[in-house]
This record gives structure tokens, sequence and C-alpha cells, in this order.
């Protein structure tokens, strides 16, 4: 029969006991006097949430232009006046409370009636309040069912029960209360720590340093912030730091022998960002050929993004032990130069300056170091041939982006001025007489 189950046969003693507390409350008229001061209580609550929310609304709503802090913080409050009536109630129905207990030594209904008012609190806290998807799922599926067992007085019953239940884990034992304590507060506590990282990162951001120890302070502060949040989560599951100790020889061991690589990478990016040999948004080349812009530092490798679109993972060790081109730093200016050739039949002595007043019109192309300079090679088999040289801030982004630009310049300022471009010529000779 289904009266054997436990399960079901608690659940009927407690059908029961609701049943006869019912009938108590409804037959008794101390209930019915508490259930006056109950509606009172809420009423008085209402009354008093007309009167004090405009106030504090019209206290704390800052100009809408203002970005400070103090209106970032006067703003964050007025999301929570959606709290204020249940939390008046709640508090009226606290002091009915006391006096009821005081004068009649009972006070059931109106005690049933304070924590439905903290269930409302919760309710309204969960889904007009909160906004942010994870805390939203934690406010829903956890802090709502706990307000409701609490508000039917079944939360110590659910707690003792979790308590007594024991998870076996090897030869570690967790009861069921420790893991649900547990698994909540890290999340809750990873979720701070990711917040707190977003708020340290964006803060950092704005000072004004130099990139690579920007980098140094912004991973520096996410080891701290995490670190500190998997302290206290192991506080509150009750395991000791000194089996933390243990793991942290055993993992030291491991470091030893088969995280070698890990930790030399690891060691070898702070030692990149403190020297600042090469940052975010440096044009690199490595000595194994890897060529592109930074555009992420981690922990163990550096991110290098090719003109293609291409991601190349770099391991940090690379940086430190091997030769490393950085072709800008930051925005410094950089050389390029393009060849071309003119025919044998030009003025050689008009074509430097038409040239570098030509290439000096681009946009990106500088006068500081220098400006652009034509400079005479050698004298080829089919033309005699130049080169010229321009200062850019940057590289060529992309394949002969700069170059592309100069060679246009070249080739209209030598049609302009009729400067023959050559091409190859060969010379036939025939031997003997033409075959009639």
């Amino acid at each position: 029969m289904l009266s054997d189950n436990p399960l079901v046969a608690q659940g009927l003693d407690y059908f029961n006991q609701g049943t006869a507390l019912a009938q108590e409350w409804l037959l008794s008229p101390a209930a019915w006097s508490q259930f006056g001061l109950l509606v009172g209580a809420y009423l008085l609550a209402r009354i008093a949430n007309g009167v004090i929310t405009p106030r504090i609304r019209s206290l704390l709503t800052p100009a809408a232009e203002s970005r400070s802090l103090l209106a970032s913080g006067r703003r964050f409050l007025l999301i929570f006046l959606p709290l204020l009536l249940p939390l008046l109630a709640y508090g009226f129905t606290a002091i009915g409370e006391g006096i009821t207990r005081s004068l009649f030594g009972s006070g059931e209904v109106i005690a049933f009636g304070k924590r439905f008012f903290l269930f409302l609190a919760a309710r309204a806290l969960a889904k007009r309040i909160v906004t942010d998807p994870f805390l939203k799922l934690l406010a829903k599926y956890v802090l709502v069912p706990v307000a409701a067992l609490y508000a039917v007085g079944l939360l110590d019953t659910v707690l003792a029960a979790l308590e007594s239940t024991v998870v076996q884990l090897g030869n570690i034992s967790f009861s069921a209360l420790a893991i649900i304590r547990g698994a909540i507060a890290g999340s809750l506590l990873f979720w701070l720590g990711q917040w707190s990282n977003t708020q340290s990162t964006a803060y950092i951001e704005q000072q004004e340093m130099r990139p690579a120890i920007r980098q140094l302070i912004v991973k520096a502060a996410e080891f701290a912030i995490f670190g500190i949040a998997f302290l206290l989560l192991m506080n509150i599951m009750g395991i000791s730091l000194t089996s933390l100790a243990v793991i942290g020889g055993a993992v030291g061991v491991g470091l030893g022998f088969g995280l070698q690589k890990i930790a030399s990478n690891f060691i070898s990016g702070v030692i990149l960002l403190v020297e600042g040999q090469a940052t975010v948004g440096d044009y690199i080349e490595l000595d194994g050929g890897e060529a592109g812009t930074i555009i992420k530092m981690m922990a163990r490798a550096t991110i290098l993004e090719t003109f293609d679109g291409r991601w190349i993972v770099v391991p940090n060790e690379d940086f430190i032990t091997t030769r490393v081109v950085n072709y800008s730093d930051s925005g410094s200016a950089n050389r390029l130069e393009v060849d071309f050739s003119v025919s044998y039949d030009t003025d050689i002595n008009k074509v430097p300056a038409i040239i570098e007043a030509a290439v000096a019109k681009h946009p990106e192309v500088l006068d500081d170091p220098e400006g652009p300079d034509c400079e005479l090679r050698g004298f080829g088999d089919s033309g005699i041939d130049f080169g010229v040289e321009f200062w850019v801030n940057g590289i060529d982004d992309g394949k002969n982006k700069f170059a592309s630009d100069v060679l246009f310049l070249i080739w209209n300022a030598l049609k302009d001025n009729n400067i023959e471009i050559p091409y190859p010529q060969r010379v036939v000779e025939l031997k003997g007489s033409l075959p009639t």
C-alpha cells in the first residue's frame, strides 16, 4: 500500500497536521484576532509605502546626465524600491506578533503571515529586481524555494533531512546539505569574482601606464581575486587549509616533473609583461617564422593574428629563448621601401626629385625621422633601377598596403613626366645571310 512508503506516510502526516492546524485557526477567536492584526499590518504597510516611496524616489533619482560614482550608487538603490512594501509589512507584522505573544501567549497565525511577507519579498527580488541571468536563476530556484519552505515552517525539517543524508566519495563523506551549500556558495563566489575581475580590469585599463605593466596588473588582480574566492569556498565547505598544503606539495612535484613546460611558459609570460619587449598591438616576427599582431597575452601563451585573419598560439617561452623582431612598439615609425625602373633614355638626374615629391603626398608617409629618399640602385638589363625609402607609422598592414599605394603614386608621376617604364628587351644577332 502507498501508506507503507516512508515518504508518502510522512507527507500524509504533514497533511493531517496542516488540516488540524487550519481547523484550529478557523475555530479559534484568538486566531481570528491575529488574522485581523495581520490584515491591519498589511494595510498600514501599504499606506506607509505610498507615503515613503515617492519621497525616496525623488531623493535618490540623480540628474539624467550625471555619470558620477555617487549617481551610479543612487540608481542602484532605486531598483530595490519594490521590496519596500513586503518589508514594511514584515516589520509591522513582527511588531504585532510581539504584542500578541506578550498579551495572549500565542501568535502562530501572525507569525505565519510574517514569514509569508518575507516570501513575497524574496519573490519580488527574483522576479522584478535581479537582472543578471545567473543571479536570476539562483534566486528563482534557490532563494524562492527556501523562502517558501521557511514560510510554511518546513525549512528546519528539510535541512535536518539533508544534513542526515551522507554522500560517500571514496574515503571522504559529505552530507547532502554540505554539498548543496558548497555548490551555491561556490557559484556565488566565482560569479562575484568574475564581476570583480571585470570591474578591476576596466578600472586598470583607464590608467596611464605602460601596456605591458597594465597587462601584468590585470593578471595579478585576476589571480588574487579567484585565489581569495577559492580559499573562502574551502573555508565554507569546512576543508582544512592543511590539506591544501599537502595538495600544493603534490602540485609542486608535478610541476617539477610533468608540468615543467607549463611552469616555464607561465614564468616567461610574467617576465615578458614586466620587461615589455612585446605587448598587445605589436607586430612581431619570431625566429621560427611566425609573424602577426599580438591580440592577447595569456598566462601560458600569446596569440598572434596574421594578415589573413588566422590565429597563432605561441608559447611564452619562445619570446624569451628565441630571437624576436618587433616591428611596431605601440605605433612606432618603420621604414619601408619599393623598387622601380626607368628607361635608359631617361634623364636620371630628374627622377629623385619627381619621385620624392610624389611619395610625400601619401597621407601616411612621415617627414620625421626623414622624408622619402629616392636612390639609384644600379643599371639593369632592361632599365635603370631605383628604390625609394619612406617612413610610416606602423607596418605594411596586409600584403603591400603602403607599397601598393606608393607604386601607384610612382606610376602616375612617371607618366605625368613622360618617363618610360621599361620592359625586358633582347637583341637577336643573326650570323650569315638572311634566307631568301
